[in-house]
């Protein structure tokens, strides 16, 4: 019998009701002990278009009280092996971009004083540059797995150099991440120039767009990404617009044509057996679908997250 964490279960507490903690995980104000932290980062004053994302982590929390704790289609029970808990919301400035930046920031900091890998809930993708920041102190520069509309590598958008459309050229600039192993999936839309995306694919980002996806199996991609990186410490970030609205109509800058839901499983799933050593789920706008099923996309892409972390048990 296992003696890590488990979810409420269905069967003793109705899922409509209990904790509105990931999973219905027990919530935590410890980090000893932990091998996962999810945690909620409610911020959106980083969007440029609709805003919304600030909800995200209560909605994707509400909606993974359906998600159960056994994998049934790849056996990967994570809740056996790895100490999982939900330390809540990062208590961020919801006036100042800037300061919330550098909350993040800090917040990483303290948490990576501890064993536990942070698992974030956005929020906006502006978030992802404070982790990255206090992930490369730890690590160096990280390989990237960032999974996208958008390549998010403007210079600035309205004479701002922190948003969440200028994320990876900081983290370039800052020499946070291994541009050679950076992999941009789904990239797709309009640009305001063709710089948009060769300029990145200059400094040796690897870029797959959409439409090169289409009809197409992501697993051979995912396996292919895991053999390129290899050992090196990894951050994944899956920005919920890079699948087609039709899926998840729930976010601030939609674009047609995206990856399908199928496509999502086997990307992740392909990705078992890298070094994960943080990641995140973003841009998740729960007013822009009302029916739930962006949000519950969402959390089961993170749990998909969790059952191909390094140390997760098998049946």
């Amino acid at each position: 019998m296992s003696t890590k964490n488990q979810p409420i279960s269905g069967n003793d507490l109705a899922r409509f009701s209990g904790p509105n903690t990931f999973m219905r995980l027990p919530s935590a104000n410890e980090l000893k002990g932990l091998d996962v932290a999810v945690l909620g980062i409610p911020m959106d004053i980083g969007t440029s278009w609709r805003s919304g994302t600030r909800f995200g982590p209560k909605q994707v929390r509400s909606e993974s009280a359906m998600l159960r704790p056994y994998n049934l289609a790849t056996g990967a029970a994570p809740f056996d092996s790895l100490q999982v808990a939900d330390i809540g919301d990062l208590a961020i400035n919801t006036f100042s971009l800037s300061e919330s930046l550098k909350i993040i920031s800090e917040s990483y900091d303290a948490i990576l004083n501890y064993d536990a890998m942070p698992l974030a809930i956005g929020g906006d993708h502006s978030i992802t540059l404070p982790i990255l920041r206090a992930m490369a102190k730890r690590h160096g520069p990280l390989a990237l797995v960032h999974v996208d509309a958008h390549a998010d590598v403007n210079e600035d958008m309205f004479g701002e150099r922190e948003t969440h459309g200028t994320v990876f050229r900081r983290a370039y600039e800052e020499g946070l991440i291994n541009p050679s192993k950076t992999y941009q999936i789904g990239l797709r839309g309009t640009g305001y120039s063709a710089e948009d995306f060769t300029e990145a694919a200059d400094w040796g980002f690897q870029q797959f767009p959409a439409h090169e996806l289409w009809g197409k199996s992501l697993a051979t991609l995912g396996a292919e990404i895991r053999r390129d990186i290899g050992d090196v410490p990894t951050y994944v970030t899956y920005d919920i617009d890079s699948l087609d609205p039709a899926y998840a109509p729930g976010t601030g800058t939609p674009e047609i044509g995206g990856l399908t839901t199928p496509q999502a499983l086997e990307l992740i799933r392909a990705l078992k057996g890298l070094n994960i050593v943080g990641g995140d789920l973003v841009e998740v706008s729960p007013p822009y679908d009302t029916s739930g099923n962006t949000a519950l996309t969402g959390a089961n892409i993170l749990y998909e997250m969790l059952c191909v972390l390094p140390g997760v048990a098998y049946r």
